[in-house]
């Protein structure tokens, strides 16, 4: 396995990482992985103003893993609350399992850890998704019992197909730094 490159998205890559992220989560396309919200939800998985306001605002970083072609990878990390905050996780369907997912998880928590200092990660994910959260689970995340409500009437987030999503808040504490 190649060393994965990681570098921070500019607002030229906006219309590829909308493209990445839909098709990580939307549709057809999303079937050949196991990130699939399509059951779930129609629409859109991600608005482009809001991509390109976390690609620019301070304290945020859009990190992308280049392809031949196009991003293979990509995810958001910034600092809410005074946590790292992981977001907008997206691997190429086609190449999931490889990974890909990991090497990139383990960057932003980098980011957050040595970078920025903060004690510690947390992110957000539709409770109904045991097989994404058994993932994180087994990479340190730990599940709060702290649930948010999804954004229903805000189509920049998708179309539920079912009236019963909510979010849940995942957890993982660095510890102390040596």
């Amino acid at each position: 396995m190649h060393a994965h490159v990681f570098r921070a998205a500019t607002a030229a890559d906006i219309p590829a990482l909308v493209t990445l992220v839909t098709s990580a989560y939307r549709g057809e396309s999303s079937r050949c992985g196991w990130t699939t919200e399509a059951d779930l939800l129609d629409g859109a998985r991600i608005d482009p103003d809001v991509l390109r306001a976390d690609i620019e605002r301070a304290d945020s970083r859009v990190i992308v893993v280049d392809g031949p072609a196009a991003p293979l990878a990509c995810a958001h990390v910034a600092i809410e609350d005074g946590h790292g905050y992981f977001g907008m996780f997206a691997v190429d369907p086609t190449l999931q399992g490889r990974g890909t997912g990991d090497a990139l998880l383990a960057e932003c928590e980098r980011i957050v850890r040595d970078e920025w200092g903060l004690p510690g990660m947390r992110m957000t994910v539709i409770d109904v998704r045991d097989a994404l959260i058994a993932w994180y689970l087994r990479r340190g995340y730990r599940r709060t019992g702290v649930f948010k409500p999804f954004p229903y009437g805000d189509t920049r987030f998708g179309i539920p197909r079912r009236d019963d999503l909510r979010f849940e808040v995942l957890e993982k504490t660095f510890g102390a730094v040596a």
